[in-house]
């Protein structure tokens, strides 16, 4: 077991040189009508120079939340209770969500999470692996990154 070990040390360790500003940071954004597309642009406006550069570079990226056609007009989003398990993420979803604070995220997480049918929430110290987002992508397990 101490192979497996030292070559999650050397992994991190090449992650640290690889990215020495960290994983890009992928916020998911509900655009679904016109009044979420004007507060999200409001909201790149008031971003200041940091931020900015962080968009710039790519260290801030977004990702556009699946298409809901909405039965009524948007409801704004609701926050995702802290704990391993939460309940649902967003007005109209059901899929549970697992919180991950921090670690590698593996593929073998995201296979549990798909037949689990949940939804992930990343903390800071959270860190996903390329075959994972790979996995997720494939079986369609929504993953979202804490800022």
């Amino acid at each position: 077991m101490s192979d497996l070990g030292e070559l999650r040390a050397l992994v991190r360790e090449v992650i640290r040189d690889v990215l020495p500003n960290g994983l890009p940071v992928t916020e998911t954004v509900n655009l679904s009508t016109d009044e979420d597309l004007a507060a999200f642009v409001r909201r790149l406006l008031d971003l200041g120079p940091e931020q900015r550069e962080e968009l710039r570079s790519g260290r801030k990226r977004f990702r556009l939340a699946t298409a809901q056609v909405p039965a009524a007009p948007a409801a704004p989003m609701a926050p995702v209770p802290a704990g391993p398990v939460g309940g649902t993420g967003r007005a109209g979803e059901s899929s549970p969500v697992r919180r991950i604070e921090r670690g590698a995220v593996t593929e073998a997480m995201i296979s549990q999470a798909a037949r689990q049918g949940e939804r992930l929430l990343l903390g800071r110290g959270a860190v996903l692996t390329p075959l994972a987002r790979d996995r997720a992508r494939a079986s369609g397990v929504p993953i979202e990154k804490e800022r």
